[in-house]
């Protein structure tokens, strides 16, 4: 096989980069006039139905039970826990902020990996960047605890939402990472999806979601906002992720972790007149430089290994 041109590789990134960055805009335009677990649910289902028909052209669809299983057990986290808290979360806070704090799980998974024996102690570089990671947060928090306003409490909330779900996907990831999954890494992915989406359906009409569903009342920015999560982001996001880690070094791919966030913070001051402050400025710079940190170490000192795809997208994606 022919290496691929210079070209592909600098579209492909450009292509990684821009749409898994702007999935934390299209959430916020989505769900101002569709429910968000409803979005969220249908949004997976349909890609996770289209990734179905994709790895139908690779060959026969064999999985097991203890496949769905753990595609069950991977998208309840990654998906329901993961992707969905985002998406609740940006009903109280902005796009941006939510992708600098969603930046956060590689620092997780650091901790989780070592703590629960899957992966060696991390060395003082690491754990430098998992401090700096830590105060990002805690920077980004420390307005919003001590203010008694609307606007603090709705702050606190989403935050709260997002390192909860940020936990649960990166306990997730590591889940999946030592699972035994279909082998048709798209295939692993439709699972995903389709067990994900069906949660998170379940989730929102429990939430009484369906009294708020009206589609002649979804705005013409939601509804196209929607069709780009599937299609977009979902699909054409995941296919550059796939032939990039086919095509370059783990290591590089890896970028998109502190690469997105940033350019998900541009587009919602770019696009949706999110105002960055100087404190969350500061506390991006520390989130994301802690995460490059943790990232391109942790890259570099690790044993080759075959890498596994993404099955959720990191709005959260696919294991973000």
């Amino acid at each position: 096989m022919a290496s691929p041109k210079k070209i592909q590789i600098i579209v492909a990134f450009v292509a990684l980069y821009l749409i898994w960055g702007s999935t934390y805009l299209g959430i916020r335009f989505a769900i101002e006039t569709i429910p968000p677990f409803l979005m969220a649910g249908t949004r997976f289902l349909i890609a996770g139905w289209i990734m179905f028909a994709i790895a139908r052209t690779q060959g026969s669809l064999k999985s097991t039970w203890r496949d769905w299983r753990t595609s069950l057990i991977v998208g309840a986290c990654l998906l329901l826990g993961g992707n969905g808290g985002v998406t609740l979360s940006e009903k109280y806070i902005d796009s941006g902020l939510a992708a600098v704090i969603v930046a956060t799980v590689p620092i997780y998974i650091a901790v989780l990996g070592w703590l629960t024996g899957m992966t060696a102690r991390p060395k003082p570089i690491v754990w430098l960047g998992l401090a700096g990671g830590f105060l990002g947060v805690a920077i980004l928090l420390a307005p919003a605890l001590k203010s008694s306003s609307g606007n603090g409490t709705h702050a606190t909330i989403g935050m709260s939402i997002l390192l909860l779900s940020s936990f649960i996907w990166s306990a997730g990831s590591l889940y999946a990472s030592a699972s035994k999954n279909a082998n048709s890494p798209f295939l692993a992915a439709a699972q995903q999806m389709v067990c994900g989406g069906t949660l998170l359906i379940a989730v929102g009409l429990a939430r009484g979601e369906s009294r708020q569903f009206h589609p002649g009342a979804f705005s013409a920015l939601s509804l196209g906002a929607f069709v780009y999560l599937v299609l977009v982001g979902a699909i054409i996001g995941y296919f550059s992720y796939a032939w990039l880690l086919r095509n370059c070094e783990p290591a590089k791919v890896a970028t998109y972790a502190y690469i997105n966030p940033i350019v998900a913070v541009l587009l919602g001051w770019a696009f949706a007149g999110e105002v960055l402050t100087s404190r969350s400025f500061l506390a991006a710079i520390l989130i994301v430089g802690s995460v490059a940190l943790v990232v391109t170490t942790q890259r570099l000192t690790a044993k080759p290994k075959v890498v596994a795809l993404p099955a959720a997208m990191p709005d959260v994606g696919c294991t973000r």
